[in-house]
């Protein structure tokens, strides 16, 4: 065991690497950030910050002999920066995990050569790889660069080869997937802790609601049949398995018309669907990840509350702050800012969490919360 005292590395200064820097220090942990942004949010709380690009090697050998273990903030790191700080300390999770995940053309084979679903998909890599595509898959489409894609960025809808011809050159003619779009139910999340002894432990199913690519809110607990909720677990769990993972891993599904549950993404990290669990659970996914790299036993992953997420954008900002009183003046609405200086249309500025027993009273809460933020 890694025990209090000791010293953790965070690759990523942002939101995800301040929330896991706030539950570390809580436990009594030592944490070095390394972000080359030098006002990250993650940065201005920890120990120590370290402004330096991911592949500085000198930072890098600085970071490692100082700290036990490393982990990430989110899957684009590379995944030779990794390996480097292997030589010296442990990292969890593992260079060979995030190479699976920062990539979709490996992350879908990888999916479907461990037997699990996903929606019909075909790596395209240029034109007459498009074309090929176009015939092997039912349209309607959405094509997906292959990297660097999130939010719903660096993807677009396309009904027919030529809709799919435009949104491959908006995309760089990069590698890509072509992807069917299927008939939605639903979008649920599983985040859970995994130890290296194997050992897994799974918050509530999330129920996720997205607008333009990105996470409006999560209802937790997901408005599922219970026999769905069970399989979503055990199929991250599989994935996390045979990742071979250590930390806390997040694997968003598609529940489709028809009752078929298909994994869409896995991240190898905590997860925005997973803030729920700062106000709602007995243990954070941010704690989880500190217990899970330190090798401690997995805290209780129980729902003290139903609850929703909502994720406070960019948009809110106009001339000035939004309306806090609008949320504040509620008891059971908890609001959690990151620290960003600047607003922008779309950037997560913040999120806030509505607890009650009753979900839909809790939904109906926090849509109410949000209109009145706008003014």
């Amino acid at each position: 065991m890694i025990l209090p005292g000791a010293t953790l590395g965070m690759l990523g200064g942002g939101q995800l690497g301040g929330m896991f820097t706030v539950a570390a220090r809580t436990m009594g942990y030592r944490v070095i950030v390394l972000d080359p942004d030098p006002d990250s949010p993650a940065g201005r709380i920890a120990d120590e910050h370290l402004h330096a690009a991911y592949n500085d090697k000198r930072a890098l050998e600085q970071l490692a002999k100082a700290c036990n273990v490393v982990t990430t903030e989110f899957e684009n790191v590379p995944a030779a920066t990794l390996r480097i700080l292997d030589q010296w300390c442990a990292v969890r999770p593992s260079a060979r995990a995030l190479e699976l995940t920062q990539d979709r053309i490996r992350e879908k084979n990888f999916i479907s050569e461990i037997g699990l679903a996903t929606a019909p998909f075909h790596a395209v890599y240029d034109q007459q790889g498009l074309k090929v595509a176009c015939k092997a898959i039912e349209p309607p489409y959405i094509v997906k660069r292959s990297t660097h894609g999130y939010d719903g960025k660096g993807q677009y809808h396309a009904d027919d080869l030529a809709t799919a011809e435009i949104a491959f050159a908006k995309l760089g003619k990069t590698a890509c997937i072509l992807e069917h779009k299927v008939d939605l139910a639903k979008e649920i999340s599983v985040v859970l802790g995994r130890a290296t002894s194997g050992r897994s432990a799974c918050f509530p199913v999330a129920e996720n609601e997205h607008s333009e690519g990105i996470l409006n809110l999560s209802l937790v607990p997901a408005r599922v049949p219970g026999g769905i909720a069970l399989k979503a677990e055990q199929m991250a769990i599989s994935l996390a398995r045979a990742l071979k993972y250590c930390g806390v891993l997040a694997v968003e599904f598609f529940l489709t018309g028809e009752g078929q549950l298909l994994v869409n993404e896995i991240a190898p990290r905590p997860h925005n669907s997973g803030h729920y669990t700062l106000d709602a659970c007995k243990t954070s996914q941010f704690e989880q990840q500190v217990r899970m790299i330190c090798e401690l036993p997995a805290g209780s992953t129980d729902l003290l509350c139903p609850v929703i997420m909502v994720n406070l954008l960019g948009d809110l900002w106009n001339a000035d702050q939004p309306h806090w009183e609008a949320l504040l003046r509620h008891p059971n609405a908890k609001l959690h800012l990151y620290g960003k200086r600047q607003a922008r249309p779309g950037r997560k500025m913040g999120h806030m969490c509505y607890l009650d027993a009753d979900i839909q009273r809790a939904e109906r809460q926090a849509r109410e919360i949000l209109r009145d933020l706008k003014g």
